[in-house]
């Protein structure tokens, strides 16, 4: 199959690239790098995948560039560029807005013209969809509370629609925590990381009993692609059947270091989600998925991914690895 795959330079986009065409398929990936964090650390995402010859990257823009040609002769679309974080989506939501509602607009468009081959249309969506208690199965009331939850429920509405009218083969993908190697440097995992490596304090926003059900980026990515093949129109939850609360995942790591760290308690932040824990018998039930990868499993392989990454690039340039673009969001959530 010829798959399309937005926001193929990050960290779920990325992977699933290289699980398509292990499997053996062609791949067309799209990614224009918004600097959100370092394009350094997208371009080694992409670093194993530009030599192979069934690979054709795009840098294009989803909110402006022309996208015709490249969803024309696709035979499934995977959805997964958007501009990710909470927090800053309240002092910057023009951005999440053109990122996340109006490039799925876009690309929805330039799929309704296409030769009409399409098998799936997969949108990547979120477990912030459901609000402060993402909880329950797929039928739960969407509430999110900051506006990246809410451009991403637009996300989802607007791709509905679209399937509605001109009869797009949708399915709809909920993750919830996706964590592994590549993870964004913003994220909680990784900045916990990223900490104890440089004998850091650890800052978590909130009393650290904050509970997540989190999702390994393999487990997710088999999802996605087992996805091809679920009812059209379907919406699924995509998560991982363990759950912890913040300051529990922070002691695992300390285990799989053997090193103490301190932590330091700062305000709860806006949009923060109290729980989260996908109820996932419906995807089970459609498809046969059902995550395989251990949380303890899955941290050590974070862990041992994120050393060698700290290590390369602290000898490359310790100006990439401090660069302000990195870190410089708050982090409560395992999102």
């Amino acid at each position: 199959m010829r798959c399309v795959v937005t926001g193929a330079a990050g960290f779920i986009g990325s992977h699933l690239c290289e699980e398509l065409l292990r499997r053996g398929h062609t791949v067309v990936g799209v990614d224009c790098f918004t600097p959100y964090y370092s394009p350094v650390l997208k371009s080694h995402n992409q670093a194993v995948v530009l030599a192979h010859p069934r690979y054709h990257f795009s840098s294009a823009d989803l909110r402006s560039d022309p996208l015709d040609a490249i969803v024309e002769e696709a035979d499934v679309v995977f959805h997964v560029a958007a501009l990710p974080g909470m927090q800053k989506s309240w002092t910057d939501f023009d951005s999440y807005w053109t990122c996340n509602v109006q490039a799925t607009q876009r690309l929805l468009e330039a799929v309704r013209r296409a030769s009409g081959q399409l098998r799936r249309f997969v949108l990547a969506s979120t477990s912030s969809v459901y609000g402060k208690l993402a909880l329950g199965n797929e039928s739960s009331q969407p509430r999110p509370i900051s506006p990246y939850g809410v451009t991403k429920l637009a996300a989802e509405h607007l791709a509905q629609a679209y399937a509605e009218a001109f009869g797009i083969p949708l399915v709809t993908l909920r993750y919830f925590s996706v964590y592994g190697p590549r993870q964004r440097p913003d994220m909680a995992f990784s900045t916990f990381i990223r900490a104890i490596l440089r004998g850091e304090q650890i800052e978590i926003f909130g009393d650290g009993q904050q509970i997540r059900g989190s999702t390994y980026v393999g487990d997710c990515i088999d999802a996605t692609i087992a996805s091809i093949d679920a009812p059209i129109g379907e919406t699924y939850n995509v998560g991982g059947g363990e759950s912890a609360t913040v300051l529990e995942i922070i002691r695992k790591l300390e285990v799989l270091s053997g090193r103490t760290v301190e932590v330091v308690h700062k305000p709860a932040l806006l949009g923060d989600q109290r729980q989260t824990f996908a109820e996932s018998q419906k995807i089970r039930s459609h498809i046969g998925w059902q995550p395989k990868t251990r949380l303890d499993a899955g941290l050590a392989r974070q862990w041992q991914w994120q050393a060698a990454m700290d290590a390369e690039l602290s000898e490359t340039s310790t100006s990439v690895v401090r660069s302000p673009t990195i870190g410089t969001h708050p982090v409560s959530v395992l999102s």
